[in-house]
């Protein structure tokens, strides 16, 4: 629904045409950027925020056929695969529609990975061809690696030079821009974060289809779910490496809208790119709304939001107080879905729902939930066990490449098409599901399992806490203990008197045996952009190797 408030929405941008958003959008129709360069070529697809670069259709179209007329002479076919090293930036959008367009397989890979990490991915998802920024410290050092591995020696750089890659804007330029005769859709191949191990890459196999063919099924959902069609302005405050961010911009590109991207995510600047771009639909992580939410008020009051439609967040359990807070701020818009990389099952709810459900993360729309127990058994409403997706006979299931084992951990034992993420949670007696916290990071202290995602969500909502999180450490008697570490606000001393503070206030919340015995503080928590903590680092700082 809209925002309710009664504020005064300004005239758009002179650069900003938008459809009537209460004329059906056309779910037959081709959903990829060349059906709107033909027909809008001057309108933009995609602005950035902070440098104000911006790209329309026409050129977006023309980069990308450019870019995969450039493989195609390289001799990449439908189904090799390719990816990409990038900062937030337009050549982002031309890399994903170039791959897509020609039925190649698109990783992008973390730009916060070290040399090593990166090229282990490149590695292992077979890139014949890597697209990498020249404002990361560390293209370079990956060349240098990929070299020692023998390994995707086709290498173009964005932004400047790098030693041992093309020119981006060279390659480009000698490319012809129309399109190939032949344009089999491509898909992307994310790999997982890495927060408890070795990163994964999800693969499903292609469609078939060609880039231009119709999709009702996404279609469907990107319009009604997401409220994403050709009258949207969608700001995306997150980097673009991760599934969802690229999921959604690419997907509102499809729709024909306007994508509005941060270079970095900042609390106030986020809100200055919505009162500025009159954005209309948007993606955050909970660990946002948290930092907008402890802006000054006077901060917070000084952007006029009200243009917002549709505010959508994932990636995290998102803590009760935080949204309670965050839905009287901006009014019922928050749009809430639980899913993953895997593409194996959606669950949503919208704040109304919320409002009589605080905590759930809805029911399935594309798929049948089951919650299980060790041996595989189905738990009665209420009772926490792992979270499985059953999908329809005809859906192909995902695979971790090159890694059968893993493929093998993320089935059912006894029902083959039903598939977790690890998650742990359970059914209410109505079908909405609750998330309790990754089976990965459960602590088991004196035979009593506790789930850290329900302490942090209360130690976050301390003022004096920026960001927190909570781990099991080794104690002799007990197998763990409960530890959080903390990262606190500007200007907080981290103090035994500030730890004594943040028990006696979990204390209060919180059952005894959940309060953390032990309070370490951090300059930062090792805590992904798109939300997600890396704790097997924080965990490896107490536990010893092996």
């Amino acid at each position: 629904p809209p925002n309710p408030r009664p504020l005064p929405s300004p005239p758009l941008p002179v650069h900003y045409t938008r459809r009537d958003p209460h004329r059906p959008a056309d779910a037959t129709a081709p959903m990829y950027p060349g059906a709107f360069s033909d027909k809008h070529p001057d309108r933009p697809a995609v602005v950035l925020t902070g440098s104000s670069a911006r790209a329309t259709y026409g050129e977006l179209e023309a980069a990308s056929c450019r870019l995969a007329q450039h493989w195609h002479g390289l001799g990449l076919r439908p189904g090799d695969h390719v990816a990409a090293y990038l900062d937030n930036r337009i050549e982002y959008f031309e890399v994903f529609w170039a791959a897509i367009r020609s039925g190649l397989y698109l990783t992008p890979v973390n730009r916060y990975l070290a040399a090593d990490e990166a090229a282990y991915i490149v590695e292992d998802c077979g890139a014949k061809a890597l697209v990498a920024s020249a404002a990361l410290p560390v293209a370079a050092e990956l060349g240098e690696r990929l070299d020692d591995l023998g390994r995707c020696p086709e290498r173009l750089a964005v932004g400047g030079a790098i030693e041992g890659y093309d020119d981006y804007g060279d390659a480009l330029a000698a490319a012809p821009a129309r399109r190939l005769d032949q344009e089999p859709r491509g898909r992307t191949m994310f790999y997982s974060s890495g927060t408890t191990g070795r990163p994964k890459g999800i693969k499903r196999p292609l469609t078939g289809e060609t880039v231009d063919a119709p999709d009702p099924k996404q279609s469907a959902i990107r319009q009604g779910l997401f409220a994403i069609r050709e009258c949207c302005v969608y700001l995306s405050p997150a980097p673009l490496y991760h599934a969802a961010p690229l999921a959604f911009t690419t997907g509102t590109q499809a729709e024909g809208g306007t994508v509005v991207v941060m270079e970095k995510f900042d609390a106030e600047a986020a809100l200055a790119a919505i009162e500025l771009h009159r954005a209309t639909t948007s993606q955050w992580v909970p660990t946002m709304f948290s930092r907008m939410l402890k802006l000054p008020r006077e901060i917070r009051e000084r952007y006029d939001v009200s243009s917002l439609e549709v505010a959508v967040h994932a990636a995290a359990p998102c803590p009760v107080e935080v949204k309670r807070q965050m839905i009287e701020w901006w009014g019922p818009i928050l749009r809430e879905y639980y899913a993953g990389s895997e593409g194996n099952g959606t669950c949503f709810i919208d704040s109304t729902t919320w409002l009589s459900k605080p905590g759930s993360v809805g029911r399935p729309v594309n798929a049948t939930v089951h919650v299980c127990d060790e041996e595989g058994a189905e738990l009665p409403a209420g009772s926490p066990g792992t979270i499985y997706f059953e999908q329809e006979e005809d859906v192909e299931l995902f695979e971790y490449h090159n890694d059968p084992g893993k493929t093998s951990e993320s089935r059912h034992p006894h029902r083959p098409r039903w598939t977790t993420l690890g998650d742990v949670g359970y059914l209410d007696e109505d079908g909405f599901l609750f998330l309790t916290d990754r089976k990965a990071f459960m602590i088991i202290s004196g035979g009593v399992n506790i789930y850290p995602q329900e302490i942090e969500n209360v130690l976050v909502l301390h003022p004096k806490v920026l960001d927190v999180a909570v781990i099991g450490v080794p104690h002799e008697d007990m197998g763990e203990e409960v530890k959080a570490v903390v990262e606190p606000a500007p200007g907080v001393e981290p103090d035994d008197r500030l730890a004594e503070e943040l028990e006696d206030f979990a204390r209060q919340r919180l059952a005894s045996f959940k309060v953390p015995r032990s309070f370490d503080f951090v300059d930062r928590l090792p805590r992904l952009p798109t939300g997600k903590l890396y704790k097997q680092q924080l965990r490896a700082r107490y536990w010893p190797a092996g």
